[in-house]
């Protein structure tokens, strides 16, 4: 066989075997359509989406997100709003749940290893609750709403949904779970009749958010929360080993009834708790213990990894905060100035999933073959996703910046690789192979990619020419200005996270 031959049989298995991934991807992707938006350049944004919860109080959706095989590893994005003073009540999820407080404060309590563990939360804190544990989630701000948006991890949970809640408190509106038992079962296991049993189960219709001033049964919870550690432990022990009694003969009949009712719903929560209380002192060690060994991570305290007159980037892992380390699960937080763009890269390590914070701008994703898989404006709000190994960029609008967060679905170290700029791969390999890559001398090779100066994150021609036209309106208005006026110049400062998705 001659030497055009063989080339030739080369060129036919190489366009044979582009063809086959091409194929791949597109059957892989086809698989989910009825998930996507009909539009080619919204390949991946994640736009299926799906209510969860809604209520006066407050609403939970969350995004799913799609790929089949191509997806080293799927995650939803799920979108939290409370109002204040309002109470996510007790439940756990078939799935792990790390929650990032985009607005807001907050308190969880989290059950783990049968002692209870609050924590309070403050705006840009990362908090991991793992699947099967029993929480709830408090808005403990008397005139701010509490925004959080939230990984979702699909790979534990039992498939029914995006994922599914098993509410522990509730009654007609949401179901307890307990609820589901026969008669004879629950009332062995409370210990009380099945007419006290049926009011506890009946009486909260308000949903899985509820307000925690609007009813008998959440101002419980009301008294309950505003208590220190301390106080709660009296308050429940108290309530193991208080005595029933009769309501005061001059009260009217609403308080007698209500009276009846919260001395039911206590009687209850006694029999319940009984078997929590019967080693106190050891409880409160390894209630302590266990509070010391629960702290959340706040994005915000950090100092950017990466940061030029351009932007800044911040990554945690699972060497920052132990917890993503059990999820396998990394956090990222990135601001563009105005016209600037990270320089196109690959995450050798990791799917990304992000959720634009503030700010309009571009993003661009690649096949393999090295066609355009999407291109397309991305604005407040909007989530994307790039799989693993696929090279991609954004770009921030020439208008304001872009600050974006996200996920990625390995707790190491990502170690994206860029592709070009002043620490890109490109230039690390620079050499005569490279050059014969590409069919140009190495001269030509090495003027093209020692051209850029900058790394990471690169300003545009737009950019430029945005900073130039800035910079000669505000000279010739300096101009007009007396020379005992002085000109206060603007200054780049960090984006604050607003309100609303």
């Amino acid at each position: 066989m001659d030497n055009k031959t063989t080339l030739l049989v080369l060129v036919l298995v190489l366009c044979h075997g582009v063809a086959a991934t091409m194929g791949f991807w597109m059957k892989e992707l086809e698989q989910d359509k009825h998930h996507r938006h009909p539009m080619s350049d919204k390949l991946f944004l994640m736009q299926h989406s799906k209510r969860i919860v809604k209520t006066d109080a407050g609403e939970m959706r969350v995004l799913e997100s799609y790929g089949g095989r191509i997806m080293d590893r799927r995650l939803n994005i799920g979108f939290i709003t409370m109002e204040p003073r309002s109470l996510f009540i007790p439940q756990y999820l078939d799935s792990t749940f790390i929650i990032f407080v985009r607005e807001g404060e907050a308190k969880v309590g989290f059950v783990c290893k049968s002692t209870m563990v609050e924590k309070h939360l403050k705006m840009g804190d990362v908090y991991r609750i793992p699947a099967g544990s029993a929480f709830y989630l408090v808005n403990t701000m008397e005139d701010q709403r509490l925004h959080i948006i939230s990984s979702i991890d699909p790979s534990e949970s039992i498939g029914i949904s995006v994922f599914q809640s098993f509410y522990v408190g509730g009654g007609a509106n949401p179901a307890s779970i307990l609820s589901g038992f026969s008669p004879e079962i629950i009332e062995t296991a409370f210990n009380v009749s099945g007419a006290e049993l049926k009011k506890i189960f009946t009486r909260q219709h308000e949903g899985p958010i509820v307000h925690l001033d609007n009813s008998l049964s959440t101002n419980i919870w009301t008294k309950f929360l505003q208590m220190n550690g301390d106080d709660k432990l009296q308050h429940l022990k108290k309530m193991v080993l208080e005595d029933q009694h009769e309501p005061d003969a001059d009260v009217d009949n609403d308080d007698e009834e209500e009276q009846e009712e919260e001395q039911v719903t206590r009687l209850s929560w006694r029999k319940l708790l009984e078997s929590v209380f019967k080693n106190d002192k050891n409880k409160e060690t390894r209630e302590k213990v266990v509070h010391d060994s629960h702290h959340s991570c706040n994005l915000y305290d950090r100092n950017p990894d990466f940061k030029n007159d351009y932007g800044w980037s911040t990554a945690i892992d699972g060497s920052d905060y132990h917890p993503l380390k059990k999820s396998g699960i990394g956090i990222y937080h990135v601001n563009l100035s105005a016209g600037s763009m990270m320089t196109p890269h690959v995450n050798p390590r990791a799917t990304e999933y992000g959720i634009v914070l503030k700010g309009s701008g571009r993003i661009q994703i690649i096949f393999p073959n090295g066609s355009n898989a999407m291109d397309t404006d991305i604005k407040e709000g909007d989530v994307f996703f790039v799989p693993r190994y696929f090279p991609f960029c954004q770009i921030a609008s020439r208008n304001g910046a872009l600050e974006f967060f996200g996920f990625t679905t390995s707790a190491r170290k990502n170690k994206p690789q860029f592709l070009v700029g002043a620490t890109s791969l490109m230039r690390t390999m620079m050499g005569p192979e490279l050059a014969a890559a590409f069919g140009v001398s190495e001269e030509t090779m090495k003027r093209v990619v020692n051209a850029q100066h900058e790394g990471v994150i690169l300003p545009t021609p737009w950019a430029q020419q945005h900073v130039h036209a800035h910079a000669h309106a505000h000279a010739k208005k300096k101009k007009k200005k007396k020379k005992n006026i002085e000109v206060t110049l603007p200054t780049l400062i960090r984006n604050e996270v607003i309100v609303g998705f």
